[in-house]
């Protein structure tokens, strides 16, 4: 049988790609770049044709048109190559812009230089770039760009007006030319600073993502193992019935007496553990979906408890009867992560504390740390925000505990609290929900 299951597994090819990295996980589509450049050529022939026949310029139009017949040769080469879901990478995407550049330059050369306002176009693979590749990539492309232009200053051919053409001042073409540079310079940069937030917001959405399914599979294993528990607590009690009346029927000098003995023992173990697996405090199935608060900031101080720290949890409307709220992998992966970033910077105590009234619900976590430093007070709560640089943390904690706690309607507050004295006693964080939000009872 061994045997026959290995012949099987021989037989089982490994499901791999022959596909390359780069057209998984590259940053841009090779077909974007050529539906752009298919814009470009075509904006390109019907300037050309419209300047010659329709404004009478007296335009090199058989050399002008080479470059733009190039760029048709190359796309359609593209395209047949490869397929139209191939990704580039960074070196590639660079290379393809590059050449747009060099092309447009060679257009501009035998149309008027910078005088030429399609000069312009300059902005435009510089500014793509920056959208979607690597800082280096847009320094190249910006480099080149300059240089096309600063080569056009000096080296056109004129523009060739019906009327006899104007000469323009050599200062107002430099002024187009510190025009282009500038402009260049500043939307490569605001775009840059624009996608670069959109990734790591992006990246910092998908650790969430990533941080609530842990929580969900968590919390539907806990549902599970409960809900065995509570199914076999009927026949494991038939079978302690029966090893117990065998016990009494069973002489204590006989053979099977041991054996007997360690069948009761490990009956009673079994029910200890599924007792400890079903415990339920509301004293009903509820208890595997419903919960108090209490419940729940329990399940999310017991997921990090820190030996070295003392984490006391007090609620500040006893009088009342506790809200019932839905056990929410959101709430205890979200409060488990600002209570383990407390634990972190605490000396000796996390005090979390459970207040209710007829129209809110607050949890607030406070520690005794140093406090929250004023420079960081403003953007805590955003992606990458860190004042932890020696261990490698990532900033994302936080983050990822304010964007879960928010998903359920709650509103995030981060502050320090003032000792009696008015100093700074530690940080302090404030979770509010409108309690007709979480409470099962009245809604």
């Amino acid at each position: 049988m061994a045997a026959r299951l290995g012949d099987t597994e021989k037989k089982v090819p490994m499901m791999r790609s022959n596909r390359p990295a780069s057209d998984i996980t590259g940053p841009i589509r090779l077909r974007t770049l050529v539906v752009i450049r298919w814009v470009a050529i075509t904006g390109q022939f019907i300037a050309l044709l419209l300047a010659r026949f329709g404004f009478g310029f007296d335009l090199p139009l058989g050399l002008a048109l080479v470059p733009v017949f190039a760029s048709v040769l190359l796309n359609i080469v593209l395209g047949l190559r490869y397929p139209a879901s191939k990704r580039l990478n960074d070196g590639n995407a660079t290379g393809y812009l590059a050449y747009d550049l060099v092309q447009l330059a060679i257009l501009l050369y035998l149309t008027g230089g910078l005088t030429n306002p399609f000069s312009v176009l300059f902005l435009v693979p510089v500014t793509i770039s920056a959208t979607i590749l690597k800082a280096r990539s847009t320094v190249i492309l910006g480099t080149i760009a300059v240089l096309c232009a600063s080569s056009l200053v000096w080296f056109h051919r004129p523009l060739p007006w019906h009327t006899g053409g104007i000469d323009l001042p050599l200062l107002y073409v430099l002024g187009i030319w510190a025009a282009l540079v500038l402009g260049m310079s500043f939307m490569a940069v605001y775009a840059w600073r624009v996608a670069q937030e959109t990734r790591r917001m992006s990246d910092a959405l998908n650790a969430t993502q990533l941080a609530l399914a842990r929580e969900q599979r968590l919390s539907a294993l806990d549902g599970l193992a409960a809900a065995a528990a509570h199914e076999l607590g009927t026949p494991l009690g038939t079978i302690t019935v029966v090893a117990r009346e065998l016990a009494n029927e069973v002489a204590p000098d006989s053979a099977m007496a041991e054996d007997v003995d360690l069948l009761v023992s490990q009956t009673e173990r079994c029910r200890e553990i599924l007792t400890r697996l079903s415990r339920n405090p509301q004293g009903d199935d509820s208890s595997f979906t419903d919960a108090t608060m209490t419940g729940l900031v329990e399940a999310a101080i017991e997921a990090h408890f820190e030996d070295e720290v003392e984490i006391r949890l007090e609620t500040m409307a006893a009088d009342s009867p506790q809200p019932k709220v839905a056990r929410s992998p959101e709430i205890v992966q979200g409060l488990a992560n600002i209570i383990e970033n407390a634990a972190d910077f605490a000396e000796s105590l996390v005090a979390v504390s459970i207040n209710w009234t007829d129209d809110d619900i607050t949890v607030t976590v406070r520690d005794d740390g140093p406090g929250i430093p004023m420079d960081v007070l403003s953007s805590l709560g955003d992606p990458y925000v860190t004042t932890r640089r020696d261990d490698g943390g990532m900033g994302l904690g936080v983050f990822i505990a304010k964007t879960l706690l928010e998903r359920t309607g709650g509103e995030v507050s981060f502050g320090n609290y003032r000792d009696p004295g008015g100093r700074i006693g530690g940080a302090e964080v404030a979770i509010a929900w409108p309690r007709g939000i979480l409470d099962l009872s009245i809604q």
